[in-house]
């Protein structure tokens, strides 16, 4: 009985000093992480070479045994020759004809657009470096959202444009409302068949809880300073001058929506697409929104033979701490602003 008593003893204070030194990397690693740099990474990828050696592993899976050494042989005999050409050159101190860079980023965009933080990195990563014979890839992917953010969104592109750096957007999937307004600044828009395009509306919808507070014999009170501080609300007692204090607001965004799109693509009849409807790509394409239909693959693929096509991704470093819980208290955050946004402000 006293060796299990011992043992018991024993284990415990092994399961003590485990926990402790746990806690102490645990502190450690937080206050690491805390003191390092968390503006985030930016990572670069060469999708040419990338791209070509997906061609080489599929022209070699379709050869002979025999033919994949002679074909690897002048491989090598190829590199060889490519490397000592280069060392004549760095000799010579001449370099060769270097091919135009196509930069290709990737925007697949939330409601509340958040994306756009790391979008502008991207670019001004981009601008820092980019050459009037380079161009820019923006693969988009978005429903649309808040005003403010895809309206920075679309500000991020227009520095593209001011830099005369060729833009094109391709659209795969989706790029409606606020997803339209960042891909017309584009000198070249692109979609898939059956892509969505469009919807160039102003939406907002707003529960009011007010009827059943008053049941329940709860009130609710609101003070403002500003007569149109508050037009309508979620738990007061909303009326018909916020109502049309309200609309008269969206109609506002509307309008500013159109010109904004008006402005860079004169030629479309805007009243005929700004009715909020959205279109497939091959409609949208008859209509004046896109300018070809292409996925971006077929696009990229394409660009290969003339452009150096590098991949530009800017991913914001994360807490240790966001680690470990798994983002609870963030996702909670932004579960929270999303339904105060479609209660309070217009969605484009």
């Amino acid at each position: 009985m006293e060796l299990i008593y011992l043992y018991v003893l024993f284990l415990a204070k092994m399961v003590t000093i485990v926990t402790a030194i746990g806690a102490l990397v645990f502190i450690v690693f937080y206050i690491g992480q805390h003191q390092s740099d968390h503006s985030g990474k930016l990572k670069l990828v060469n999708l040419g070479k990338q791209y070509k050696e997906i061609q080489q592993k599929m022209q070699l899976a379709r050869l002979s045994e025999a033919e994949q050494k002679r074909w690897q042989k002048e491989i090598k005999k190829q590199e060889k020759i490519d490397q000592q050409l280069k060392k004549q050159q760095a000799k010579l101190n001449t370099t060769a004809t270097a091919k135009p860079c196509l930069y290709v980023l990737d925007f697949k965009g939330s409601i509340d657009a958040h994306e756009v933080s790391s979008l502008r990195e991207e670019i001004s990563a981009i601008l820092a470096v980019a050459t009037k014979q380079d161009e820019v890839l923006l693969r988009l992917e978005s429903p649309g959202g808040v005003v403010h953010g895809y309206g920075l969104a679309a500000s991020q592109l227009v520095r593209l444009q001011q830099a005369g750096i060729h833009l094109t957007v391709a659209v795969d999937k989706i790029a409606a409302s606020g997803g339209y307004m960042m891909a017309c600044v584009a000198d070249r828009v692109v979609s898939a068949p059956f892509a969505i395009i469009g919807s160039i509306g102003v939406v907002a919808q707003i529960p009011n809880f007010n009827r059943w507070l008053r049941k329940n014999n709860i009130d609710i009170e609101l003070h403002t300073a500003g007569e149109f501080k508050r037009t309508l609300t979620l738990f007061g007692e909303n009326t018909e001058q916020g109502r049309e204090k309200f609309r008269e607001e969206l109609n506002e965004t509307h309008l500013l929506f159109k010109q904004f799109i008006k402005q860079r693509l004169p030629q479309l009849d805007i009243d005929t697409v700004a009715t909020g409807e959205h279109w497939f790509g091959i409609t949208a394409k008859e209509k004046g929104l896109v300018d070809a239909i292409e996925s971006s693959d077929e696009l990229l693929i394409a660009k290969m033979a003339q452009h150096e096509v590098i991949s530009v991704k800017y991913s914001r470093r994360k807490r240790l701490i966001d680690r470990f819980t798994g983002s609870v208290a963030k996702n909670a955050d932004r579960l929270l602003l999303r339904w105060w946004q479609r209660s309070e402000k217009p969605l484009i």
